[in-house]
């Protein structure tokens, strides 16, 4: 791991994120890319539309730059390499595109979560970050203090399609050493007899070198309450989980767990795309 980019508003939720982050980044020697996105109206010098001006844009650009100086200062960041980048842009767009334009091997956001109608209407960044990065996205709710990832859940249905989600979380988990706990979840519209459940999950685990790890099948009403329910059982540090990345009706049609995660776990979750 080379690089991670931290997204930020300058709330107290990317903080969070970005201590984090410096904490994988002393760990692993790696630089951070702090960015935050100035999305402006359009650039326009008429006051009838409504747009920004040139010398207003200026203005913005020219705060954003001081502000990321602050926060680049902060001390928790002492002995890191920093790189800050300003950008008018959307906000999903622009952390996608940056997150490529740099290398970036691990995107780190914070999130307060969405819920009801909020939810629905509107989403939270963060949740579409998720959805469109190819990268994988650290989603961090609130100060965890000293970052530990000891135990990483990794709930799955094992199939061919995960293997290669998986591989990068095992890039991830031998910098930490964790033990990993994969878990199928099994609920009432989703029932497997058990026998069959251990041999999709035995026949996964043959494909990669596993020393340190635990299979697991838990029982719920619905996926999303029965990992959230299974991570804190055992108190694991980290949720780990696959997204496809729907968009549009599909997306709406389906949903996604992992986005649902991203919203309503209090753990961090770490998404990987396939």
């Amino acid at each position: 791991m080379k690089r991670i980019l931290v997204p930020t508003d300058f709330s107290d939720h990317a903080e969070d994120a970005l201590k984090v982050a410096a904490q994988i980044a002393k760990k692993n020697n790696c630089e951070i890319i702090i960015l935050h996105m100035l999305d402006l109206p359009h650039q326009s010098n008429d006051a009838v539309t409504g747009g920004t001006s040139i010398p207003e844009t200026m203005l913005f650009m020219k705060k954003a730059n001081e502000t990321l100086d602050a926060v680049s200062s902060k001390p928790f960041l002492d002995g890191i390499e920093i790189t800050l980048v300003a950008k008018i842009d959307k906000p999903i767009h622009g952390i996608v595109q940056v997150s490529k334009d740099y290398d970036v091997d691990l995107i780190v956001m914070g999130s307060h979560g969405s819920s009801g109608m909020e939810e629905l209407l509107i989403g939270s960044n963060t949740e579409k970050v998720v959805r469109y990065s190819d990268i994988p996205v650290l989603v961090i709710k609130n100060d965890v203090g000293d970052f530990s990832a000891a135990n990483i859940v990794f709930a799955s249905d094992f199939s061919d399609e995960t293997k290669k989600p998986f591989e990068q979380l095992l890039k991830f988990s031998k910098l930490y050493n964790s033990k990993i706990h994969l878990v199928t979840i099994c609920t009432p519209n989703s029932f497997k007899p058990t026998h069959a459940i251990e041999k999709t999950m035995k026949e996964f685990v043959s494909h990669f070198n596993l020393t340190n790890y635990a299979t697991h099948i838990y029982n719920d009403i619905n996926i999303e309450k029965g990992i959230t329910n299974f991570s804190n059982s055992i108190d694991s540090d980290i949720i780990g989980m696959c997204t496809h990345g729907r968009t549009g009706f599909s997306h709406f049609f389906n949903g996604s767990i992992s986005e649902g995660l991203v919203n309503h776990a209090i753990k961090p979750v770490l998404t990987f795309k396939i």
